[in-house]
């Protein structure tokens, strides 16, 4: 059985955000913006890259961002699922590449196929979700980034575990041509960033916000996603205008530990 994966060109900018939170605004910080100059390095390069870092940390929210900005037309984008197996992996590509007719049969043969079409033009290949690939999984995107024919770049993004599998793998990490660590954001930049996240904060008291971040959201960009669509929820049902302690105690009730 195939794991599951989701494949195809860049999703909505509005899709970023998680839960599809409205007005939610991408926000220019400095890993944002070292993203996108790292993607513009390996896309010039053509090279590999991994991106990793714990969960919600804004990672596949920034890779969007940068290559809607660098490559928005040639960029195919693969988020696995389930532990893939390069068969898994194949039939991705096939479906994300609008390849024509059914795919074949046999690994050698599928192989030449997907080298044939990676020949025609640059494209830039995002394996997201990467996490979950073992070494046969990354071992299968070496093994199409080295052929002399084919014309990719390949952006890894994942948590820490796709770091340690090409970490323990020499012939797999020295072709990887630049790392980018991401971490859950800092005091100090969440008091500079939520507020300009999403409207909801922008005339929210510091101390506040900082409260929040310590009991609740840790510095997460998903865990202040959630939190900002309960605070709407709440402000909707209880008729308010503003945020206050006592719907962010409404909201815990409906979060619990995060």
């Amino acid at each position: 059985m195939i794991a599951d994966l989701d494949y195809g060109l860049l999703p909505d900018e509005s899709e970023d955000h998680f839960l599809g939170l409205e007005q939610a605004q991408l926000v220019g910080t400095d890993t944002l913006l070292t993203t996108r100059d790292n993607i513009e390095a390996v896309i010039e390069a053509k090279a590999m890259m991994c991106v990793y870092g714990p969960a919600g940390s804004g990672k596949t929210m920034s890779v969007n961002s940068a290559l809607r900005h660098l490559a928005p037309d040639i960029t195919h984008r693969l988020e696995l699922r389930a532990g893939p197996t390069p068969r898994d992996i194949r039939h991705g590509l096939f479906q994300a590449l609008g390849l024509p007719g059914e795919p074949p049969a046999r690994p050698i043969e599928f192989d030449t196929l997907l080298k044939e079409a990676l020949a025609e033009e640059f494209r830039v290949l995002v394996c997201d979700e990467a996490q979950w690939m073992k070494k046969t999984g990354f071992e299968f995107w070496r093994h199409l980034w080295d052929d002399k024919r084919t014309n990719i770049a390949v952006i890894f993004a994942g948590g820490d575990g796709c770091y340690k599998v090409l970490r323990r793998e020499p012939m797999l990490a020295s072709r990887i041509f630049i790392w980018q660590e991401f971490t859950r954001m800092s005091k100090d930049e969440v008091r500079a960033t939520i507020p300009a996240f999403h409207p909801v904060w922008t005339d929210v008291d510091t101390a506040l916000i900082d409260a929040i971040d310590k009991q609740a959201a840790h510095g997460s960009f998903r865990n202040w996603a959630n939190i900002t669509t309960h605070i709407l929820s709440g402000m909707k049902k209880l008729n308010l205008r503003q945020v206050d302690e006592d719907l962010v105690r409404w909201v815990y009730s409906k979060i619990g530990g995060m």
